[in-house]
């Protein structure tokens, strides 16, 4: 499975580190934040503190368990199951004792890796197709009216089906245009050297859908349809993030208020939480945890956030506490209609119940809250394991002049004021909205009073991109390991849509007049080109 020897010399490695004084360890040069000139390594080359770090540079940097998984042979084994449910394709069927079986009735990957290339960040593609290894993107499709998700399609729009049903939504009739765009400054620097802008359009023609095209569960006119694009993000250190205390957040939220940052009222008011996030299917429905994962703020802790909820809706494989279909009633009220359904749903589904009202058999089928559990609770728990243990890559070369250059340059311009560049872990007694793990589940992997440096302040800012991401509010990306991309995910395309296509381009997309971040790109503008490059350094080596 994955490099035992490896495990074995890093952990010892840590073990080593650990037992020295704080932050002693290898020889790292330089001075200051970045080293500190007495052979002791300084603490932001621990991205993911001394108990989330991997040293390991290599193309499988992003795939390392922490050094709390390393520490326990029980936890270790879990993490390596657990990695499997990631990496493996599952397929059509529920045969007992079969592997990763269960996929559909509707899915939108076979695969957790498919969308996440290397663990990485989805990369830019030219078409929408689920079978395209590294295609990350997911269909953003709502009411342009109220920034409102079409109710007839889930959140996240299928595109594939397994026969005899049909897809939501016909991914050949999906277009990804890739624009040219000229900022105000004609996509030159001070100094005149030039840079180029893209940003995607997506034109979904109205036959494409199979489903009636509803908002709120109303029918809408088409011309009241959007399309965005939203592409996955790195997996790595998603832990930690979780380990950071409740009211960290909210007095980070409050010190941006109170300097006048503008912060997204749906959120945060006047120092308090306008609304929380709250599980009301599997959970109490009490709003008691803050949002902090996904671009749009939709998820709070990570129990019941993006890979616990992704593992169920891209395949629509059925677990203990989940036995029912991600779907719609409007799917299900279209395809039980459907003569094409009916001719071959007993044929493909025989063991399914036959009452005689082949319509009605069809929907029970898809609503059906008591499906067999496809993915059983071990598995579940191996797939928590790892998503919590998989470690942040350690920072690279931040005793070079040029990165420590970037480092001062990073701050001086302000980036340090979203891309915030550390926190501190509290005692890490996660909950889970989702009220399968108990609070500090012994059995999942905890980071306690860690400092770690993720550089985002996990709060949402706009920055007023043509053809923007929906509502216009993003939250700030993680910065950590993404210099590794390319090596790891084989690519280095940034934001939230992937129109980047280096971190020049990621910057610059920062900058238009209305933008939170516009004064730091007219600063960037004005550096020299080693400046400008020495940034850019840095950025790649946290």
């Amino acid at each position: 499975m994955k490099r035992f020897s490896y495990y074995l010399i890093s952990f010892s490695l840590v073990c080593f580190m650990a037992s020295c004084s704080d932050d002693e360890g290898p020889d790292a040069g330089g001075t200051g934040s970045t080293g500190t000139g007495t052979g002791e390594l300084s603490e932001e080359w621990y991205a993911g503190g001394k108990l989330g770090t991997a040293f390991n540079s290599t193309s499988s940097a992003y795939e390392q368990s922490t050094p709390v998984v390393d520490a326990d042979p029980e936890m270790a084994a879990s993490f390596l199951r657990g990695e499997t449910f990631f990496e493996d394709v599952f397929i059509q069927g529920s045969e007992p004792g079969a592997e990763r079986t269960g996929l559909g009735p509707l899915w939108i990957r076979n695969s957790c890796i498919a969308c996440h290339p290397g663990y990485g960040h989805g990369k830019r593609v030219n078409r929408y197709k689920a079978s395209d290894f590294g295609n990350g993107y997911l269909l953003v499709i709502y009411d342009t009216r109220n920034d409102a998700y079409l109710s007839s399609l889930t959140g996240m729009p299928q595109t594939q089906a397994v026969a005899p049903f049909k897809a939501p939504l016909d991914e050949d009739q999906i277009q990804i245009n890739w624009l040219e765009y000229t900022d105000e400054w004609g996509n030159r620097f001070e100094d005149g050297e030039s840079y180029s802008l893209i940003y995607p359009e997506v034109v979904i023609p109205e036959s494409a859908y199979y489903v009636p095209l509803e908002s709120g569960n109303e029918l809408i006119d088409y011309a009241f349809v959007g399309v965005k694009l939203e592409s996955t993000i790195g997996i790595y250190g998603t832990g930690l993030l979780d380990a950071i205390p409740d009211d960290s957040l909210k007095a980070e939220y409050a010190r941006q208020e109170a300097a006048g940052v503008d912060i997204n009222p749906a959120f945060f008011k006047n120092g308090e939480w306008v609304k929380q996030y709250a599980n009301a299917v599997q959970g109490n429905g009490k709003q008691e945890h803050p949002f902090r994962f996904t671009y749009a703020l939709s998820r709070g802790p990570l129990m019941d956030a993006a890979g616990t909820n992704a593992i169920w809706n891209i395949t629509n494989v059925t677990r203990s506490d989940r036995r029912y279909h991600y779907m719609t009633a409007a799917y299900a009220k279209k395809a039980s209609a459907d003569p094409d359904v009916q001719a071959k749903f007993y044929e493909y589904f025989p063991e399914w119940n036959k009452t005689g009202d082949v319509e009605q058999d069809i929907y029970d089928y898809l609503m059906n809250q008591e499906l067999p559990v496809e993915m059983d609770d071990q598995d579940y728990i191996d797939f928590a394991v790892w998503h919590r243990g998989l470690a942040v890559p350690a920072a690279r070369n931040l005793d070079d002049p040029v990165v420590q250059q970037g480092h001062k340059l990073f701050r001086q311009i302000g980036c340090a004021t979203c891309h915030r560049p550390s926190w501190t872990t509290g005692d890490d007694n996660f909950t889970d909205p989702n009220l399968f793990f108990s609070d500090g589940d012994s059995r999942l992997p905890r980071y306690p009073h860690q400092k770690i440096w993720p550089y985002s302040d996990l709060i949402q800012h706009r920055l007023h991109m043509v053809n923007d991401i929906r509502t216009g509010w993003c939250r700030t990306t993680p910065l950590w390991g993404r210099g590794l991309s390319p090596l790891c995910a084989g690519h280095e395309d940034r934001l939230h849509d992937c129109r980047a296509r280096n971190v020049i381009e990621a910057i610059m997309w920062h900058g238009n007049k209305e933008s939170d971040a516009r004064k730091s790109v007219e600063q960037f503008r004005k550096l020299s080109r080693d400046e400008r490059n020495a940034i850019v350094e840095f950025i790649n080596s946290i």
